[in-house]
């Protein structure tokens, strides 16, 4: 069955108002797209804006609050779309101050296949480093060469493996994990690093993220792959004592691939929790921003093995 995608134009404060009126009229499922949603998400993670595109910034910005639904593309959908724009008419009618917005819809069609699908057609199996061949578990790979599988389904969280600081991380991985070697994952995502340092013999203890359904993510994909990535541990460990001290110390290895600014303001508690001679590789760093993390990890006692980098991102390699 096909599907018909129902958009209704509001404002924050109609939210409310057109969510009753879905659910007065049997739909009970709808995306909710919150343009004051994106204007805290930027309030509240100023630090982490290395990731944020000024394109979407200024796309997100003039985006109106709306719910989408789906409808069955059939009669009876027909039927109760019809009931909806009534019930929308109806509904502005009442709105005396404007308040609610434009109480519009736009309809586009959805097919089955794409409802499936959707972005899911675009992530195909590719290798990376010298070791690895990253596939989502809807893939399948007839030869490997060689190379050892790593199963990553991202869900919501950053973390294909397609990303340049994900593979310039993973190839640093490589180069550094001897097995037995306990480790910390700072912002892990969907969990691809450490899952990446623990199939090449690593003890990864923790996995730490702000966000709580990267945890989630992270420890379903480590299931897919037979792998243990510790305890995860949620909050920013930058801007929460307790949540520092609850890391705990002794890693041999840290992996971070968050943003220059959190890498620089946690470089001291990075070399506070590794263990003498450990090793710390970050990235998320933008190449015009790699002297100042280097300064930053000097600072806090870091000696800086090594500095790759590819086009507009680079990483580091720093050891105790």
């Amino acid at each position: 069955m096909d599907w018909k995608e129902v958009t209704i134009y509001t404002t924050t404060a109609g939210i409310g108002p057109v969510e009753a009126l879905l659910e007065d009229h049997g739909v009970e499922g709808y995306v909710l797209e919150d343009a004051a949603d994106f204007e805290e998400f930027l309030k509240d993670t100023e630090i982490y804006w290395d990731y944020v595109d000024e394109d979407l910034v200024r796309e997100k910005r003039a985006q109106e609050t709306c719910l989408k639904i789906y409808l069955p593309d059939s009669e009876e959908g027909a039927k109760q779309y019809a009931a909806l724009r009534t019930a929308l008419e109806n509904l502005k009618a009442r709105d005396d101050t404007h308040a609610w917005g434009r109480l519009c819809t736009e309809t586009a069609l959805t097919r089955q296949e794409d409802w499936e699908w959707g972005w899911k057609q675009y992530f195909k199996p590719f290798p990376v480093g010298r070791r690895f061949l990253i596939k989502p578990s809807w893939e399948t790979v007839e030869d490997v060469q060689g190379r050892q599988i790593l199963e990553i389904d991202p869900a919501s969280s950053f973390g294909t493996g397609s990303h340049d600081t994900t593979q310039l991380c993973m190839a640093a991985l490589e180069e550094a994990v001897h097995p037995g070697d306990s480790l910390l994952d700072m912002g892990t995502g969907s969990g691809i690093l450490a899952i990446a340092a623990a199939m090449l013999g690593a003890e990864v203890r923790t996995i730490v993220d702000i966000d709580e359904n990267c945890l989630k993510t992270a420890q379903e994909n480590a299931e897919k792959n037979h792998v243990s990535v510790g305890r995860g541990l949620c909050g920013d460990a930058l801007r929460d004592p307790a949540l520092a001290e609850e890391i705990g110390g002794g890693y041999n290895i840290i992996v971070a691939n968050i943003v220059a600014d959190v890498i620089i303001g946690m470089a001291p508690m990075f070399a506070d929790k590794l263990v003498s001679g450990g090793t710390l590789i970050c990235s998320g760093i933008l190449n015009e921003r790699a002297d100042e993390v280097r300064a930053a990890l000097t600072d806090a006692g870091f000696t800086v093995e090594n500095h790759a980098h590819s086009e507009d991102w680079s990483a580091f390699i720093a050891c105790l």
